[in-house]
């Protein structure tokens, strides 16, 4: 799992540009083609099913005073746990600026003070004041608001809403499609013929049983570009939010890390606060710490609680519009009550492998936000990078497309059925629910050999009974290199912590990749993925 990442070179794309996923990467990247045709591929309505606008505390960027892209890289690379690219941390900490002017031209109304310099929060692990944020809380909501707004005037966009992709088309070794089903009504292999695909699906959160993301973070992408023979790059790692609201409510509602820069603390049950025992960072200190001090409270029955009543108090409400709400959803107030939290899994530092560019390693392929990984994250992601990562290499995505020969423009009508096939739901909502309480239990903040291995059975089982439903294959697969690549990373680091390898090995001190081919046991379940007509359907080249 150690080879070097090698990026396909750079070739003319011979058909329309594609792009699935409409959260910020997908829609930022969309824009930043125009006037060349895409079309963008939406699981959900637009604005609905993207993590990227439930996203809270903003955009990390060196805007403030004194501070510097240097400093942002050396703050992203400490948080990283060792296997940070540094290279990759200051490319994108240095086009961070250009990218805020970028989101503001869009018409994202960052907060400013009365001189018009943009209002800066701290998040953990930084040492500068370097969040740019919207209404204290609500910057993911008000970048796609805007954002959205811009695709619905942009002529050169055209929406495909209520399809997921289940497979990547190939041809000469290189993409040329994409295979969609329809989320609603006759269930029908689709492909989508293209020369250029970016893949902006998102995460892999809704594979645990205690998440923040929504449900269509489901970590398909990652299988399927598994599948067409993509590398995939440090699949072990996933960040665990401390903070989400424990209120029986899935997806998590999630208690904004800008809490506690702002002064909220963490207690148990006791009213004790345990984290300045753990770390002098105390509250914030790195995520993947404060997860396992939650974890641990909980684990031994204290409870863990976020403590907003003195800081911020009654400014909560008006600060962080969007946790105030969800503290009303769930009967809480937060100037009087404790809220109950626990981690939830609320970002994916691996999946498919890029170069700073996006390219991946298959030809006519590039990735972009939380399905890639680019190395900026490392074993544990600095606050607020992720939005940031979106819109850089969403931006460099767009320039690595144009310098190919331009794609011709998308027709009309596209999309040639390939093949009916049957998805049994509610086997699939059962077996979904059993793999979510499998990541969770074996796969989640603490982890060790005999977990992952009865996880790894597990898993197998599902995959193997997943027959022609695609969708659930991919879910599986994509949980079981994560699973695999937790078992062979013998040591503890950032958000992969194991404890039966509680310290750091200075000889694993490298980011992983994988191919299936690699992999015996991944590679024999690849094969019994789908019955035969599925497979080869999947295969195919297209036309």
């Amino acid at each position: 799992m150690t080879s070097p990442f090698k990026c396909a070179t750079l070739a003319p794309a011979p058909g329309p540009i594609v792009i699935v996923g409409a959260g910020l990467a997908g829609l930022f990247t969309a824009l930043k083609l125009a006037p060349i045709p895409v079309t963008v591929i939406s699981a959900a309505p637009l604005g609905e099913g993207a993590s990227s606008i439930w996203a809270q505390g903003g955009v990390a960027a060196a805007v403030g005073e004194g501070d510097t892209a240097d400093a942002h890289a050396a703050d992203t690379i400490a948080a990283g746990a060792g296997i940070v690219d540094p290279v990759i941390a200051l490319t994108i900490a240095s086009e961070a600026r250009a990218r805020i002017l970028d989101l503001s031209g869009f018409g994202v109304p960052f907060d400013r003070g009365t001189a018009g310099a943009f209002v800066l929060s701290r998040e953990a692990a930084h040492n500068a004041n370097r969040v740019v944020r919207v209404s204290g809380d609500r910057a993911g909501f008000a970048i796609m608001k805007a954002l959205i707004e811009r695709v619905k005037q942009t002529p050169s966009i055209r929406l495909l809403e209520g399809y997921t992709a289940v497979g990547l088309a190939m041809a000469h070794n290189r993409v040329a499609g994409v295979h969609l089903i329809k989320i609603q009504g006759a269930k029908e292999i689709e492909t989508v013929p293209a020369g250029a695909v970016v893949l902006a699906t998102g995460g892999v959160g809704s594979l645990y049983a205690v998440t923040t993301n929504p449900t269509t973070a489901r970590g398909e992408a990652v299988a399927f570009a598994a599948r067409a023979g993509a590398v995939i790059a440090d699949a072990e790692f996933v960040q665990f939010h401390p903070t989400a609201l424990d209120v029986g409510i899935d997806p998590a509602p999630l208690a904004t890390e800008a809490l506690r820069g702002e002064g909220a603390t963490l207690v148990n049950r006791a009213g004790h606060r345990f984290m300045p025992a753990i770390d002098p960072r105390a509250e914030l200190s790195p995520r993947d710490i404060v997860a396992r001090g939650v974890f641990a409270e909980i684990k031994a029955g204290r409870g863990a609680f976020l403590d907003c009543r003195t800081e911020p108090g009654a400014r909560l409400a008006a600060g962080f519009p969007t946790v105030y709400a969800y503290c009303q959803q769930a009967d809480l107030d937060p100037v009087h009550d404790l809220l109950p939290v626990a981690p939830a899994a609320h970002y994916h530092m691996g999946g498919v492998a890029t170069d700073v560019n996006g390219r991946t390693s298959i030809t006519g392929l590039w990735a972009a936000g939380e399905v890639a990984s680019t190395g900026l994250h490392g074993a544990n992601r600095l606050a607020s990078n992720s939005l940031l990562e979106a819109v850089v290499v969403g931006d460099r995505v767009a320039s690595d497309i144009r310098a190919s020969a331009r794609p011709a423009p998308a027709a009309a009508n596209d999309a040639i059925a390939v093949i009916a096939f049957h998805a049994d739901e509610p086997k699939r909502a059962a077996a979904l629910a059993r793999l979510r309480r499998t990541m969770t239990g074996h796969v989640g903040v603490i982890r060790d050999a005999v977990g992952l291995t009865a996880a790894l059975s597990i898993i197998g089982e599902i995959e193997a009974s997943a027959g022609e439903d695609l969708m659930l294959a991919n879910m599986a697969l994509t949980a079981r290199l994560i699973a695999t690549a937790a078992l062979v990373r013998t040591e503890s680091r950032g958000g992969h912590w194991r404890s039966d390898y509680p310290a750091a090995d200075p000889a694993l001190a490298h980011r992983s990749f994988v191919r299936l081919t690699q992999t015996g046991a991944i590679e024999q379940l690849c094969a019994s993925t789908a019955r035969p007509k599925a497979k080869a359907a999947l295969a195919s080249p297209a036309t």
